[in-house]
């Protein structure tokens, strides 16, 4: 048992390290460049130097007593930091999602509307240019046939708006939605209601698949929070600017991989697993999922609405 919580205790101190500690560490030191060098000084080095020199003398420091008091102080700063961080990719989550999208006071949620409708239109365009593209593919006569690039370009396009129509203002929030869309269009599985019983049903390596994707999500969305963090620090130092549009550029791209393949692992899981939940159900079924089951599964997993009345319990 001493063991196993002395590798807990390690766990835990590493994740806080790599998580917490380490970016805060990093902040706390661009922070402190940005406060030395301020504009005058932007690419000094040398300048940078002899204010580092200088701080190390400082008598504060430079006794063995101060230099922990220093280096416990950076540390309490860094997972003070870090935490901040955390929390604010949390919200940046939740707006890249955008899944409550609806429920967002006004005046985000009539602009936001405004921004949906407007996908809508071009997803709309861009999907008519590609049926039409892959329509000609399917002539019989070659010379009425598209290049092949022409049809990749088409689909790309499309794409780059969203997976499918749009629902919601952002291509990550309809990334995860698209999963729903066609687990209900090919076989009226509802994700929402089923997937908490798939996940229970699920075997411990898929579970580890998912939750692994999920955390690079979560983790993607806290390095947007650190470009956010960085970016007032170009009030005092302009290099700042683009160590957080950088950052800003890397977290964007890490957002969108990481949702893609959360979302590909939702709908996979649910499909492969939804025969084996109905069987677990007590519903009879051979052969591959169909429409049928789906309605059936999803039906017999939905809860029932209240009935209004006034049940009297016993205990």
């Amino acid at each position: 048992m001493g063991q196993f919580w002395n590798e807990l205790a390690k766990k835990l101190a590493e994740r806080w390290l790599t998580l917490l500690v380490l970016p805060g560490v990093m902040y706390l030191a661009v922070a402190a460049i940005a406060h030395a060098l301020r504009r005058d000084h932007a690419l000094d080095l040398g300048y940078l130097s002899r204010q580092i020199t200088s701080y190390a003398k400082d008598p504060a420091i430079s006794t063995a007593g101060g230099q922990v008091v220093f280096l416990v102080a950076v540390l309490i700063g860094a997972a003070a930091v870090g935490l901040v961080a955390q929390a604010f990719g949390a919200f940046v989550e939740r707006l890249a999602l955008a899944a409550d999208w609806h429920t967002w006071p006004n005046p985000f949620r009539y602009l936001t509307a405004r921004w949906v409708t407007s996908r809508q239109r071009r997803w709309d365009t861009a999907h008519t240019n590609y049926r039409t593209q892959y329509e000609a593919a399917l002539s019989p006569d070659p010379s009425r046939r598209p290049s092949p690039i022409l049809l990749s370009i088409a689909a790309h396009q499309r794409t780059r708006i969203a997976v499918d129509r749009p629902e919601r203002p952002t291509w990550t929030g309809d990334r995860i939605h698209a999963a729903a869309i066609r687990l209900d269009r090919d076989h009226h599985l509802d994700l929402a209601t089923v997937w908490p019983y798939v996940w229970l049903t699920l075997p411990d390596s898929g579970r580890t698949e998912i939750t692994q994707a999920r955390t690079a999500l979560s983790r993607a969305a806290t390095l947007a929070a650190w470009a956010v963090l960085y970016t007032p620090l170009a009030l005092w130092w302009w290099p700042a600017a683009a160590l957080a549009a950088a950052t800003g550029l890397v977290a964007r791209h890490r957002i969108r991989t990481t949702t893609s393949v959360y979302a590909d692992l939702l709908e996979a899981a649910t499909r492969l697993q939804a025969v084996t939940l109905s069987q677990t159900l007590g519903i009879p079924h051979t052969g591959p999922l169909t429409d049928h089951l789906g309605d059936t599964v999803t039906s017999h997993l939905t809860p029932r609405p209240p009935d209004g009345g006034n049940r009297s319990s016993s205990s």
